[in-house]
């Protein structure tokens, strides 16, 4: 009952906000920043999206394989908008058709091949591919901005596929409630997938309340030069509120109250500094969106940046606290 009460909660959210949304862009003289309208259009949208996603996750526990799928079709449309946008050269194609082709359907297949493969999919890319990527970019026979050349086709590699595969593994951890961790018979906790709605819900509204944040009290940039909406004040007061509110939710997580708003913190955290690396890298190439999947609504990138920073961080705790045997 729980389970359904928290995602029709977060879905009754998301149609409030829909509703808001298309409203204030129908009201041109209500005086309010156009800008900031369609900027939050464009992120409830994406909630829908990662919504969908997870949708999967908890229709079908049994059948984690498909949110698995989701994921891998999500990674691969972000790694297309990231070497789409950072220079490469001809040379390079060989190299991007077995990082598209065998790297990033691979590392997805050994995550649904369960938890039994983590020791092999938790290296693969950085690891394997990174050695891979140096070796086949070399074999081509172009010297010229070699390093730069394999650091970006590196780096989209493993923030687009890497980092991003860890979400659907969480679906395979075994996991017990707390409390029961330190007796002979432990408790399994088996809402895998709620756990990993709980954690997409964080850091989406980890990004909304240090937005908000910082729209209302913000006054001291932390990098004016790569992001100037980002301030002390919003980073500050949206960990602050993500850990408040994760531990208000901690009933659908295998966590206590307080470990809940530890990992709601720490997951804002990470997903603070995923939208900051990747609000440079846009800098850098002098873009405004890492690309436009949908009209209007920029790229699947720009929806995840937070995500592919947090994921990884997240598993690896839970793996290490939450699971026997760690």
């Amino acid at each position: 009952m729980g389970t359904w009460l928290f995602v029709g909660g977060v879905l009754l959210l998301l149609g409030a906000a829909t509703g808001v949304g298309q409203f204030m862009q129908r009201q041109p003289e209500s005086g309010l920043n156009s800008a900031l309208i369609d900027a939050f259009n464009r992120r409830v949208r994406a909630w829908w999206l990662l919504c969908t996603l997870l949708a999967a996750a908890v229709i079908f526990p049994s059948r984690p394989g498909i949110t698995v799928l989701l994921f891998g079709l999500l990674a691969f449309w972000a790694l297309r908008e990231f070497i789409t946008l950072t220079p490469t050269r001809l040379s390079d194609h060989r190299a991007l058709f077995w990082i598209f082709v065998v790297f990033t359907p691979l590392q997805f297949v050994l995550v649904g091949m369960g938890r039994e493969m983590y020791g092999l999919y938790s290296i693969l890319i950085p690891v394997y591919g990174v050695l891979f990527v140096a070796a086949r970019v070399a074999f081509s026979g172009d010297p010229k901005r070699f390093m730069e050349r394999t650091a970006i086709i590196q780096s989209g590699l493993v923030i687009c596929v890497y980092c991003l595969s860890f979400a659907p593994a969480l679906l395979y951890l075994e996991l017990f409630e707390t409390s029961e961790l330190a007796s002979d018979n432990p408790k399994p906790w088996q809402h895998n997938g709620l756990l990993l709605f709980w954690f997409v819900v964080m850091v989406q509204l980890g990004d909304v309340l240090q937005y908000g944040w910082g729209k209302l009290m913000g006054q001291h940039a932390i990098a004016p030069s790569i992001n100037p909406s980002r301030t002390w004040e919003g980073f500050l007061g949206g960990i602050g509120s993500t850990a408040l509110v994760g531990a208000a939710l901690s009933n659908v997580t295998p966590f206590t109250m307080w470990q809940a708003a530890c990992m709601a913190m720490v997951v804002a955290l990470a997903g603070f500094a995923g939208g900051m690396a990747m609000s440079a890298i846009k800098r850098d190439r002098g873009v405004q969106d890492f690309g436009t999947l949908v009209v209007g609504h920029g790229g699947v990138l720009d929806r995840i940046d937070s995500l592919c920073f947090a994921t990884p961080v997240f598993f690896h705790l839970t793996r290490a606290f939450f699971t026997p045997g760690m």
